[in-house]
């Protein structure tokens, strides 16, 4: 062998290894803003498991949707990470916000309360950050308190209603007993329930509010007997997000009623129960990882972070991101049987809506939309605020959508 030879090739090794020195891997972090006190995870709350209502913090789904992006990204040289940002305050959580984005953190998982989030979403619109609500139900935050950077990826109040109401259409049970608390924090559920039974053409057979007191004088207010008793109805549809008095509902009526709403047959986006579309596999990958079945909150913490890794395996430029979730292109798969996508005009993420009843180990009794309610563009698309109806003026023109489903 020449030195003229041994030359070069130690000159093309070292290139070689140049090179590869160079391809480092490319860091993706996901920061998961949460309220440390926040009561929907209060112990007690979650040892009864109410049907509906989270069984843990979301940060699970997260972690296994990249648990279950290993290949891929390995393939892609792409690291993801999962930071977590405890917040008392909004104004907490924006500060925090701010400095993770200073350090190249653009995407973040938000697990807060309805109000919380939208106090927060005003303070960072604008940002070059996207926030994607993982937990919070009010459709008033994909309406008039919608931002440009904030995604949902949970069904909001007015989809969950809204398949209830197909359901009721679907089987005839047009007069409904509508009971509803007090409380002005139930007023957003409250008032996406009635909006569903006057879009779908469901007759109010009466509205009845109930409340749970201590106080003897208050008590026949949660008397279920005395509440039901006496009226003309097909179906009672209670609105409690808290669940203390909707699981007192069920089998406690004066006349034998079904009960849909916050107990009996409860709209999810997630239920242990589905055994269709890969749906069994994924519950038994997520209860081993985290010690317990998924919920709709888990379930929408997993579908974010799987949108957010399509995107960052497509494009490392995260200023590309935003436009590329909105895009008519991105389809996602949820386990749901349906090509998932966000809605341009108010980026809710379309997906199908559960019926199912007995908890955990209960059963589905419908799955919505169901046939017969179509739309011109998308079926999905019949539950929630549709693009005539958004009050959503942040977005601007929306992108142009094909398909029907």
């Amino acid at each position: 062998m020449t030195e003229a030879f041994r030359t070069l090739r130690l000159a093309v090794s070292l290139t070689l290894l140049g090179l590869a020195c160079t391809v480092q891997a490319r860091d993706l972090k996901i920061g998961i803003v949460f309220d440390p006190a926040d009561p929907r995870y209060e112990s007690k709350r979650l040892d009864k498991l109410y049907p509906g209502q989270a069984m843990g913090r979301p940060k699970a789904g997260a972690e296994l949707a990249i648990a279950e992006s290993a290949f891929q990204l390995e393939q892609a040289n792409l690291r993801v990470m999962l930071e977590e940002v405890p917040a008392a305050s909004a104004r907490d959580a924006r500060a925090q916000i701010e400095a993770l984005a200073k350090k190249g953190v653009r995407h973040f998982l938000a697990d807060l309360p309805g109000s919380s989030l939208t106090e927060l979403s005003k303070t960072v619109a604008g940002q070059d950050v996207l926030l994607f609500n993982v937990s919070a139900p009010e459709a008033r935050l994909r309406r008039e308190a919608c931002a440009a950077n904030l995604f949902h990826t949970l069904p909001d109040d007015a989809m969950r209603s809204d398949a209830i109401a197909q359901f009721l259409t679907v089987r005839k049970w047009n007069k409904v007993l509508l009971l509803t608390s007090t409380l002005a924090d139930d007023q957003p559920a409250i008032g996406a329930a009635r909006q569903a039974i006057k879009r779908y053409g469901l007759k109010l057979a009466a509205v009845k509010t109930f409340k749970l007191s201590n106080d003897p004088r208050e008590h026949d207010l949660g008397n279920v007997a005395l509440l039901t008793a006496g009226i003309d109805a097909d179906v009672i549809w209670v609105v409690d997000p808290d669940g203390e008095f909707a699981r007192q509902v069920p089998y406690a009526s004066v006349a034998p009623r079904p009960v849909v709403g916050s107990a009996g047959l409860v709209p999810e986006a997630w239920h242990a129960s589905w055994e269709r579309h890969g749906a069994p596999q994924l519950n038994r990958r997520f209860r081993k990882a985290s010690g317990r079945w998924m919920s709709t909150p888990d379930w929408a913490a997993w579908m974010a972070t799987k949108a957010i890794v399509d995107v960052a395996l497509r494009s490392p430029d995260s200023r590309e991101h935003q436009r590329m979730l909105r895009g008519a292109d991105l389809v996602l798969d949820g386990f749901k049987g349906a090509r998932l996508s966000f809605r341009p005009w108010d980026q809710q993420l379309r997906q199908p809506i559960f019926l199912a009843h007995g908890g955990i180990g209960g059963g589905i009794a419908g799955v919505a939309p169901f046939d017969g309610f179509l739309h011109a563009k998308n079926n999905l698309d019949t539950l929630g605020a549709d693009e005539r109806e958004s009050a959503c003026s942040a977005m601007g023109a929306s992108s142009t959508e094909s398909g029907k489903q």
